[in-house]
């Protein structure tokens, strides 16, 4: 009798002992002849499949020549065919993380070996109750690109530009039981509400901010997933990373390493464009569909302009910083040290940590940088800002939280960093898309995960030299409403390393 494997294999089934699988603590274990062991995997949710049975028939790819040759030599083949694929010899079997499980069952397809595979326990999801919107030409090809790629990689688009549609259309497409995973609470709240209204509260569940109810479509933080994905990781058949460059950190890599999930959608509007991206790719696939803002701006984002407003220290700021900067220099240069690339910043303050003179040089840049963000010249060029946007929805950007609360008390307007209560966090957006509150001052904590399509005006008093900070700034701007064209205002002091920075994050496409 054909069975689901061998279906997808393109042959009949194997006569071979069967290759058993198994969840485990967030890897996978590869038997071959022997019943897997009992191990701590994830319980199976109502109406999910059970161990035993076949694997995911979308998942293997045809049957190679000669399977029975080579796969009657065991399962060392294996090991040299699959990443991380190891033997452990506490338990005897192969272990790999979870997240090889799909390029396991498609090597041993490939080969044409009989398959129990008691490692998935997610099932099929039914279609949702309300259907999604109708894409947008975009969406449409971006969930096209991403299903020909084997339902596994990144969707670049950018802020405003619909990436949760998409991924409605994803979860809807591949009919597996999915997770969801963001970085903040308030966007766990925002996708399960989202999520419900499609599939029903019945159907979606929610694991974080003091809840945890794992259920056929379930939204979760990344700091959640990390904790639960050694227990959960078998539970769902798709992933949706949402602001997916946060993979890139060490523990969040982690949580995606255990999931088990042989479909991965990856949503980002900055992704990382140095070695880290290789990690990303590993985990959930390479970018199989982008675009940027220059292509959907005044179609589908709002039309925007950003502005550069130049600003001079007085004599005093400038000798104050000068001083502290030759000092700082000088330490960096007698060290024969380079701040440029991911580890130089480290590297500088290794080097500082271990005299009493690189003490001093630490303290002499962050004086220097204090003094360069910080000039009271620019809460002057803010004022004139404000009286040319009267009854414009404003956030005003800063690095630091004494900076975004010195706007606060000149100007008396609110201010949200990540010392808000979430619950004055909410309110104080609230008032802002209505109206009563027509400014708010920020640190870096709405640089993402914030949707007030009625903000028009942004404006930067300082921030990192990263790109990804400020098109995710200028992203908080970009969503479309009737009328509006968005500006981006950077403020940078002349003279200081405020310019290089200011060079250096304006080099995305957004920008020219």
């Amino acid at each position: 009798m054909e069975t689901a494997a061998s279906a997808a294999a393109g042959g009949p089934s194997s006569t071979l002992t069967p290759v058993r699988l198994a969840f485990d603590r967030g890897s996978i274990l590869v038997r071959a002849g022997a019943p897997a062991e009992d191990h701590d995997g994830a319980r199976a949710p109502a109406g999910a499949r059970t161990s035993g049975a076949e694997h995911d028939p979308e998942v293997g790819p045809e049957r190679g020549p000669d399977a029975a040759a080579e796969h009657a030599t065991g399962l060392a083949w294996l090991a040299g065919a699959v990443p991380d694929l190891r033997h452990d010899g506490r338990v005897g079997a192969l272990r790999a993380p979870a997240y090889r499980y799909h390029a396991v069952v498609r090597a041993l397809v490939a080969r044409g070996a009989g398959l129990e595979d008691g490692a998935r326990v997610y099932g099929t999801l039914d279609a949702p109750q309300v259907p999604p919107a109708e894409p947008r030409d975009y969406q449409r090809e971006a969930v096209v690109a991403w299903r020909r790629a084997g339902r596994r990689g990144q969707v670049v688009l950018p802020t405003g530009a619909g990436k949760t549609l998409v991924a409605i259309h994803a979860i809807a497409d591949a009919r597996r039981h999915a997770l969801v995973v963001v970085p903040t609470l308030d966007l766990l709240h925002q996708w399960y509400g989202l999520l419900a209204t499609h599939w029903g509260d019945a159907r979606v569940g929610v694991i974080g901010g003091g809840e945890h109810r794992p259920l056929d479509v379930t939204v979760t933080t990344y700091d959640s997933a990390y904790l639960h994905m050694d227990r959960l990781g078998a539970r769902f058949g798709l992933v949706v990373w949402d602001e997916a460059h946060h993979l890139a950190g060490p523990s969040l890599a982690q949580a995606a390493r255990m999931a088990l999930a042989p479909f991965a959608l990856a949503l980002t509007a900055t992704p990382l464009e140095d070695e880290r991206a290789g990690l990303v790719a590993d985990l959930v696939g390479a970018t199989v569909y982008r675009r940027e803002i220059g292509d959907l701006a005044g179609d589908w984002l709002s039309p925007y302009e950003t502005v550069r407003l130049p600003v001079s220290l007085s004599a005093p700021e400038r000798a104050a910083h000068d001083e502290a900067r030759a000092v700082y220099r000088a330490f960096v240069e007698r060290n024969g040290l380079r701040l440029g690339g991911p580890h130089g910043w480290g590297r500088f303050l290794e080097a500082t940590s271990r005299s009493a003179e690189g003490r001093a040089a630490l303290r002499a840049w962050r004086e220097q940088r204090r003094i360069a963000l910080a000039t009271p010249a620019k809460l002057d060029v803010l004022e004139t800002l404000l009286a040319r946007h009267p009854g414009e929805r404003v956030i005003v950007f800063t690095s630091t939280n004494e900076a975004a609360y010195a706007v606060s008390r000149r100007f008396l307007v609110p201010a949200i960093t990540h010392q808000t209560r979430p619950s004055e966090r909410r309110q104080v957006l609230l008032d802002l898309a209505a109206g009563e509150v027509p400014v708010v001052a920020t640190s870096r904590v709405l640089n993402e995960g914030v949707d007030v399509p009625s903000v028009s005006v942004g404006v930067v008093l300082s921030g990192t030299a990263t790109v990804r900070e400020h098109v995710q700034r200028l992203g908080r701007l970009l969503r479309k409403a009737e009328g509006k064209r968005a500006v981006l205002y950077e403020v940078v002091t002349e003279g200081t390393s405020e310019e290089g920075a200011s060079a250096r994050r304006r080099e995305h496409g957004a920008y020219r």
